[in-house]
């Protein structure tokens, strides 16, 4: 597709956020049709998705299946009504399969297929065109286009690395120690290795589990007990009975501590803790709870691993399931924005208008980074329909 010189509104990511955001948009603003412009270095809808699903060999998702990018709650259960064994239980979770295709029959059913501009945003930087406040959008192929919005729905974070991981000494292959965003499962043969996996969330039972499959003797370590949570926020966080008292609360530290204690740091589902349980018993998987690690050297070839309690270990590869950072300021396409616009930021998120809107700009902010407005469930797929209900909601035209 060829850039516009100015359009109506950009939109930076072409995730499930942005693609949910299009699809409510013209539902009830058809006008926008013509003028958005939706930037991402794949090219494609709901790239990156595919492969981490792909990667970390995820069978299907943990939200249920009225969670999803069409305004329609009931459409992906209509679309997969001849398919039911994809509909996973407790809660028809839909398997990845059913999911991904149902996504690309959005995108044509909304004649989506050539919003996607192959290229990555470097900058947003806030101008005046023909008297009135704009942005300019930069690109990383030298391009640029102006824009009268902008919306930020591009995930956002940044990969956390632990203390250790930081101070290793030691040279070492740069595939025997990886964070979880850059493990990809398809292909790998792991046969007679050994795996630590570190973390306590459903991606480090996922990698596991992927590990085990492969052939590799597992051992997954993490600070706390394992915690199993059918979803990774309380499903009364997706409607009024919690939303309610965290929308009242006008403090914003207080408002960022609710949010901690719902997500309550990671859990896995009971499905995989069935499975990561079977293969313990079957001594081909080791769970070291509160267990944290102290230091980590490459010797010889393998890993030499030291933890608080004593204990060391052995191992070929380190998978690091540490999650990901969200803070703003670490946002480099919005280094202009945060200059003009200062605003208020809480532990990494900045506190935006009711719509999601940031101050003094009409730029949007979708996912993890809304969190102080959307609530817990932000990131979530459940999150994205919050997020544009509120964005749509704001737009005049």
């Amino acid at each position: 597709m060829s850039l516009p010189v100015q359009t109506k509104m950009a939109i930076v990511g072409a995730g499930p956020h942005a693609l949910t955001l299009v699809t409510h948009l013209l539902q009830k603003r058809e006008k926008y049709r013509h003028k958005i412009i939706v930037f991402d270095p794949s090219g494609t809808w709901m790239s990156q998705w595919q492969q981490q699903f792909a990667a970390q060999d995820i069978p299907h998702l943990r939200s249920p299946v009225v969670h999803h990018p069409d305004p329609d709650p009931y459409s992906l259960r209509r679309f997969a009504e001849h398919r039911l064994d994809e509909l996973f239980p407790p809660y028809d979770l839909p398997g990845t399969k059913v999911f991904q295709e149902f996504s690309q029959d959005v995108v044509s059913r909304w004649q989506l297929e050539d919003k996607v501009y192959k290229s990555s945003v470097t900058n947003i930087a806030p101008i005046t065109y023909r008297g009135k406040p704009n942005f300019r959008v930069e690109l990383d192929d030298g391009n640029s286009t102006i824009a009268h919005q902008v919306v930020v729905a591009n995930g956002g974070g940044k990969s956390q690395l632990p203390e250790w991981a930081k101070k290793i000494s030691t040279p070492y292959p740069n595939e025997s120690l990886c964070h979880s965003n850059e493990v990809d499962l398809q292909g790998l043969r792991l046969k007679g290795e050994k795996v630590l996996v570190i973390g306590g969330g459903l991606t480090s039972g996922h990698l596991a589990l992927g590990a085990l499959k492969r052939g590799a003797n597992v051992a997954l370590m993490l600070r706390r007990k394992l915690k199993e949570k059918l979803f990774d926020a309380d499903a009364g966080w997706l409607g009024p009975k919690y939303l309610k008292v965290f929308s009242a609360e006008t403090d914003w530290q207080k408002r960022w501590q609710l949010i901690q204690e719902a997500r309550d740091g990671g859990s896995v589902t009971p499905e995989v803790m069935t499975q990561l349980r079977r293969y313990q018993h079957q001594n081909e998987l080791s769970i070291f709870e509160e267990c944290q690690v102290v230091g980590a050297e490459f010797v010889g070839d393998r890993w030499q691993v030291k933890c608080d309690d004593g204990m060391t270990w052995e191992c070929d590869r380190i998978w690091l399931a540490t999650g990901t950072k969200l803070d703003i300021i670490e946002q480099p396409i919005l280094k202009e924005v945060l200059h003009t616009h200062p605003v208020k930021i809480i532990n990494g998120l900045p506190v935006l208008d009711e719509y999601l809107c940031w101050s003094g700009c009409e730029l949007f902010i979708m996912g993890g980074l809304a969190a102080l407005q959307v609530g817990p469930v932000a990131r979530n797929l459940s999150g994205a329909r919050m997020a544009s209900t509120r964005i749509v909601s704001a737009l005049k035209s």
